[in-house]
C-alpha cells in the first residue's frame, strides 16, 4: 500500500485544495481518466474533481444529473462500504437508459465508473467517482479491491474535514458570544451549522424551523434575510446585507448583518457559506455617523442623513444645511431605506433612534 498517498489522503482533511491531486492518483491506481468528488443532498452542494473530468464535472452539475440519474441512490440502498462498478448496480439495460451514461458519459467517451458514497455528519452524502475511459471497459476486480483497502483512510479523512467544519463554525458562533453579539453559521442552504446561546434566547426575534432553519419573526425582515440566505452561495454574492427586523411583543429593535463567507475559506464539506449577526439597537438618542454606517453598510452621505434625519431635521433643512439639493438628499433617504429594511421615513427615524413605531 502507498504509505505516501495515505498521507496525501489524511493531508486533504485540512487542506481541502489538495484533493484534486489525490483524486488523480486514485484514477491512475484505477486505470482511469480522472475523479470527483462531491457533496450532496437532493442536489449537488460542492464538489472538486481532476483537471481532466472537470469539465464533465460542470456539466453533471448545470444538467442536474444527480436528480436525473438512479447512480447515487442505487449506490446508496446497496449500503456497501466499498467502490461499486456499474454492473454491481445496473443490468446491461438499465444501464443503456440511464441519463448520466447516456447523455454525458458516453459522448465524453467516458463510460466506466468505480465510486463509492460515505455519509457525512451534515446528513449529506458524499460521492467518490473514479471515471475511465469507455474504450478501457470495465474497472478490474483486482483495481477495485486496491481502491477499497484506501477507502477507510479516504472515509476518515472525509469525516474528519467535515467535523472540522462544524467545529470551526462552532467557535465562530462562540467567539461572536464574546462581545456580546448573537450569531448562527449558516451553509448555502441556508441550514444552521451552529448557534451560540444569545442569539438561542431571542425567541421573540428568531424563529426554529424544521431541517435546522430559521426564519425571522419580522415579515419583512425574513423577506429580506431569505433574500440574502438564497445569494449566499453565489460566486459574485454581493457585500454584507443588513437590515432592520422588529418585534410587535416587546417593541425592542435588532439590525440583523447576513455576512457571506467567500469561497477562498469555505470547504467541500459541510461548507459555511455566511454568519447571521443580530446587533440591538438600544441608543436612546441619533447614533454616531460612523456606527450609522458600519451598521447599515450606508454610504457616507447617506449616514449623515440618516443621522440628521433622526435628530429631527427635515429634508429641506438637511439639503439646506449640507448644501445639498433636496432631489439629493431624498436620493440619500431612498438609499437609507432600503437598506435599513425600513418602508417609511418614520420607521428609519424610530430604528435609529432605538424606538419602535409600529406600523399602521
Amino acid at each position: 500500500m502507498d504509505l505516501t498517498l495515505i498521507d496525501r489522503i489524511y493531508e486533504c482533511a485540512f487542506a481541502p485544495e489538495f484533493w484534486p491531486g489525490v483524486l488523480d492518483e486514485l484514477a491512475k491506481i484505477a486505470g482511469a481518466r480522472g475523479g470527483s468528488l462531491f457533496a450532496a443532498n437532493q442536489d449537488v452542494l460542492n464538489w472538486t474533481a481532476s483537471e481532466s473530468v472537470r469539465g464533465g464535472m460542470e456539466g453533471y452539475v448545470a444538467g442536474k444529473f444527480y436528480a436525473r440519474s438512479q447512480r447515487v441512490s442505487r449506490m446508496i440502498a446497496a449500503r456497501h462500504a466499498g467502490f461499486l462498478r456499474e454492473h454491481d448496480i445496473y443490468t446491461n439495460e438499465e444501464l443503456a437508459v440511464d441519463s448520466i451514461y447516456r447523455d454525458l458519459l458516453w459522448p465524453a467517451g467516458l463510460g466506466w465508473c468505480a465510486a463509492t458514497t460515505i455519509p457525512a455528519p451534515t446528513g449529506d452524502v458524499l460521492v467518490l467517482t473514479v471515471k475511465r475511459d469507455q474504450t478501457r471497459g470495465p474497472v478490474e476486480p483486482e483495481l477495485v479491491r486496491q481502491l477499497d483497502a484506501l477507502r477507510p483512510h479516504l472515509a476518515r479523512s472525509m469525516l474528519l474535514s467535515a467535523r472540522l467544519q462544524l467545529e470551526r463554525a462552532r467557535v465562530a458562533s462562540e467567539t461572536l458570544a464574546l462581545i456580546g453579539l448573537p450569531a448562527l453559521v449558516l451553509d448555502g442552504r441556508g441550514k444552521v451549522l451552529a448557534a451560540n446561546d444569545l442569539i438561542e434566547a431571542l425567541a421573540e426575534h428568531v424563529v426554529w424551523r424544521a431541517q435546522d432553519r430559521v426564519s425571522l419573526n419580522d415579515p419583512v425582515a425574513d423577506a429580506l434575510f431569505q433574500q440574502a440566505v438564497e445569494t449566499l452561495d453565489l460566486e459574485a454574492s454581493g457585500p454584507t446585507r443588513s437590515f432592520a427586523v422588529r418585534s410587535t411583543a416587546s417593541g425592542a429593535a435588532l439590525v440583523a448583518h447576513v455576512i457571506p463567507i467567500r469561497r477562498g475559506v469555505r470547504d467541500i464539506f459541510a461548507h459555511c457559506a455566511g454568519v447571521l449577526v443580530l446587533t440591538p439597537v438600544t441608543l436612546p438618542q441619533a447614533p454616531p455617523v460612523e456606527l450609522v454606517q458600519s451598521l447599515f453598510d450606508l454610504t457616507p452621505a447617506e449616514a449623515r442623513v440618516a443621522r440628521d434625519l433622526t435628530t429631527g431635521q427635515t429634508v429641506e433643512e438637511i439639503a439646506a444645511t449640507g448644501r445639498l439639493s433636496v432631489p439629493t438628499v431624498r436620493t440619500h433617504v431612498r438609499g437609507v431605506l432600503e437598506k435599513t429594511g425600513c418602508r417609511r421615513q418614520a420607521e428609519a427615524v424610530a430604528l435609529l433612534g432605538g424606538i419602535f413605531v409600529p406600523r399602521g
